[in-house]
């Protein structure tokens, strides 16, 4: 285990990263807290590292009584990246007619494999973004393995809702590749002052120092077009969110501009009983918090 100051006075213990058999893949995973606590699974979103839940809310919510497991998924950062499938053209994304090499609910399973392996019944699923698609999946596909649900700036799949800004979609789908760890950095800085919250003060230089962990960690833009694939391809979910019967938390951002607060507003309403936060302050709420980077 390491030892990071984030700043001063703060000493966060970062966990060895570790490796499990899931799904007949290998995932890579790091926990905090006590296994004999309620565990906390959280998944983060299109082409990001676990490394995007921060050090220290991970030790925040361990602090709070739970046992936290962060994970990179499929074709992210240390786990399997499966090099032998194809990527999609931009007819692919556009089109949406052929089918992607796996789906969103394949990244689900994956999930549970990790369950699995961890020996962990059910957990308390936190979704971001992708993530959040991710989580529902799990939800609707093994309800008896998640303990309730917190979905952040994330939609249910329906064309209609939760959709990009215009001005995104070429981000989206023509994202170029990095050379260099300064390069991979540039690009955290330029999506993110497109898409995150104009409500907090921008962290540059934290910014800038999450995106270099993750380049060197791995960088892997055919897998990104993987995930985008299968996020682009995802059912709408709609009827069977309305069959969830656990503790569900929506949080939004009103003016974010990657996944419509429309979708927020549409899981709310699907989901019985869903608490819906909507933050007017800025575009991704915990977008500060989360600092989710493409890469």
């Amino acid at each position: 285990m390491s030892a990071e100051e984030p700043g001063a006075g703060t000493v966060v213990f970062v966990p060895d990263t570790q490796y499990a058999a899931a799904n007949g893949l290998k995932l890579a995973y790091e926990t905090f807290g006590e296994k004999s606590n309620p565990p906390v699974l959280l998944i983060m979103g299109l082409g990001t590292q676990m490394i995007a839940w921060p050090d220290e809310l991970c030790e925040q919510i361990a602090g709070r009584g739970f046992y936290v497991v962060r994970y990179d998924n499929r074709d992210a950062g240390l786990s399997t990246h499966l090099d032998d499938l194809p990527v999609p053209t931009l007819k692919d994304l556009a089109l949406r007619r052929r089918k992607p090499p796996y789906k969103v609910s394949d990244m689900a399973a994956d999930a549970v494999g990790l369950l699995d392996a961890l020996d962990i019944d059910a957990a308390h699923v936190v979704g971001a973004s992708m993530g959040g698609y991710i989580a529902q999946s799990l939800a609707g596909l093994f309800p008896g393995r998640v303990r309730s649900l917190t979905l952040i700036m994330t939609s249910t799949g329906s064309r209609f809702v939760g959709y990009p800004a215009p001005q995104l979609v070429g981000q989206l789908i023509r994202r170029r590749g990095v050379r260099n760890r300064e390069e991979a950095q540039d690009m955290a800085v330029q999506t993110f002052r497109l898409i995150g919250s104009k409500g907090y003060e921008f962290d540059e230089a934290r910014l800038r120092d999450l995106a270099g962990r993750s380049y060197d960690r791995s960088t892997d833009r055919r897998g990104y077009f993987r995930q985008l694939w299968a996020s682009v391809s995802q059912p709408n979910r709609t009827k069977f969110l309305r069959q969830i019967p656990v503790p569900t938390v929506v949080m939004h951002g009103m003016n974010d501009p990657l996944v419509n607060v429309s979708g927020g507003f549409a899981l709310a309403k699907a989901i019985p009983n869903a608490e819906f936060i909507l933050r007017w302050d800025g575009a991704r709420p915990a977008s500060r918090a989360l600092a989710a980077l493409r890469g």
